[in-house]
């Protein structure tokens, strides 16, 4: 069996036992992006060769006889959000194709000092805004199941890599959906967590009490190695919560009989694909076989989700993004005439056409007499929102249900109609508003492409999640399935 084909748990196994060296991974790996990714376009940026000379120093901190952690020397990618230093950050954006960060994000600094190796930085949607990677400065992101469909986003690069093996694990960042969108896409896991278990320092902002950094992998048990990893407080980052790193590993295997499912009634709706439907209900039944009891539950506020989203994510994106003006850092307008064109041109060229549209949204709801008739009424439903979730965990353990409404679609088929691509998030939003940790798993296949299940967690409940997860994935082989032409 070739690297590619194995995870991330039995790479760290191979290390182990001296059956392959970090210096053979990278390489693999290497080579895996340098003769596919001309078609993906997953990569913006590569460090193959910093990710050699840090694979040579695991290797020799091996060979020392050090103890070491199950990620040291295991290759991975990040995000184009998370600052790496003396490394391009762009954030899928023009403004800052020219930005080399001084400084390492804290996702950055623990995947370092569990002695991972960084292959390079991935391409994302347009300061993390879209559900297609369509938005980026660098391109599009094809999907690799079929290069003719996107593969979500806004992580979709990071998803995408992993899809295609082209690396065994990658970062994301999860505002409405933009891990487990991707990751359903592409047909891989990912886990966005509870807001505050991972820090957000040095992770550039879209929506600050939304944003939060999780994982891309082949498998729940991968996942939960690596978001191991990136837990846990951080005093540089005001909304990291100060509460012990659960142990996210070792509970992995433990029977999940006598769990209650909860499936919102809300997600089974009419618009929800068949193909998709049937793929959900065969996962419940596989749920059901080890043991786990299902039951209906009403999310009565659901269906406000998008709407109130895309009232408190433009508003807080539209504040966050104002620092980008051509001053301090980034993109700046050739011989402004003064000031205010400096600040006017360089924004103009520099952000794109979705990028623009979401700040446009956010300063006209935090404007003087709307204030109170769009975002604090957002944040007032959001509450409830986050309500209706407390109160359906005081009677199930998870929350099961459907990733997305419909199986990935064309590249430009939704880019003309922004309303219907940010359906898209539909049943993901919610986990957000809410903070609660939520995932998406691979469970089918329809005409070629990959389908996933959500699965819903109670506040800082990633271990019970990952175990379901995992438990899930050792009946079923739809997280081993890879795309004919990556295999």
């Amino acid at each position: 069996m070739e690297f590619h084909q194995q995870t991330l748990t039995e790479l760290s196994a191979a290390l182990a036992a001296g059956e392959t060296t970090s210096r053979a991974l990278a390489e693999h790996f290497i080579a895996r992006f340098k003769a596919f990714d001309g078609d993906l376009n997953t990569l913006v940026t590569e460090t193959f060769e910093q990710a050699l000379a840090d694979a040579d120093a695991a290797d020799q901190r091996r060979a020392s006889g050090q103890s070491l952690g199950p990620l040291d020397g295991l290759p991975f990618a990040h995000k184009d959000i998370f600052c790496t230093k003396g490394v391009k950050t762009t954030c899928g954006s023009k403004m800052l194709d020219n930005f080399i960060s001084p400084y390492d994000a804290t996702v950055v600094e623990k995947l370092k000092a569990a002695g991972m190796v960084c292959l390079g930085k991935t391409n994302m949607d347009e300061f993390a805004m879209g559900s297609s990677n369509e938005t980026s400065y660098f391109g599009e992101v094809k999907n690799p199941w079929n290069h003719s469909k996107v593969p979500g986003g806004s992580s979709g690069g990071s998803a995408a890599a992993v899809g295609a093996r082209l690396v065994p694990a990658t970062t994301g960042t999860d505002t409405g959906g933009s891990i487990r969108q991707p990751a359903a896409f592409c047909g891989i896991t990912g886990i966005k967590p509870t807001y505050g278990r991972v820090s957000r320092y040095g992770m550039i902002a879209f929506a600050s009490s939304l944003d939060q950094a999780g994982v891309f992998a082949a498998s729940a048990e991968d996942a939960a190695l690596m978001l191991q990893a990136m837990s846990g407080f951080d005093e540089r980052d005001s909304t990291s919560i100060e509460r012990p790193v659960d142990d996210l590993v070792s509970g992995l295997g433990e029977s999940i009989e006598g769990k209650t499912i909860g499936l919102p009634k809300q997600f089974f709706d009419d618009g929800l694909e068949v193909p998709v439907r049937n793929a959900v209900n065969k996962a419940i039944k596989v749920f059901k076989s080890l043991g786990a009891e299902v039951k209906g539950i009403d999310l009565p506020n659901i269906g406000l989700s998008v709407p109130v989203y895309y009232v408190v994510a433009p508003a807080e994106a539209s504040a966050n993004l104002s620092r980008f003006d051509g001053v301090r850092y980034g993109h700046r307008c050739d011989n402004p005439a003064d000031l205010t064109d400096l600040y006017k041109r360089t924004r103009a060229e520099g952000f794109g056409d979705e990028v623009k549209r979401r700040i446009m949204m956010g300063t006209y709801a935090l404007s003087s007499g709307y204030y109170d008739a769009y975002y604090i009424k957002a944040q007032k439903i959001r509450r409830l929102i986050r309500d209706d979730f407390l109160k359906a965990f005081e009677e199930v353990d998870l929350i099961a249900g459907p990733t997305t409404p419909g199986l990935p679609f064309g590249l430009g088929e939704q880019t003309d109609d922004p309303v219907t691509m940010y359906l898209n998030d539909i049943f993901t939003i919610g986990v957000n508003l809410a903070g609660l940790p939520g995932m998406s798993i691979p469970a089918g296949m329809e005409a070629g492409l990959p389908i996933g299940l959500q699965l819903v967690g109670k506040h800082f409940a990633e271990a019970e999640l990952l175990n379901a997860a995992h438990q899930y994935q050792q009946k079923t082989d739809w997280h081993k399935q890879l795309p004919a032409a990556y295999q």
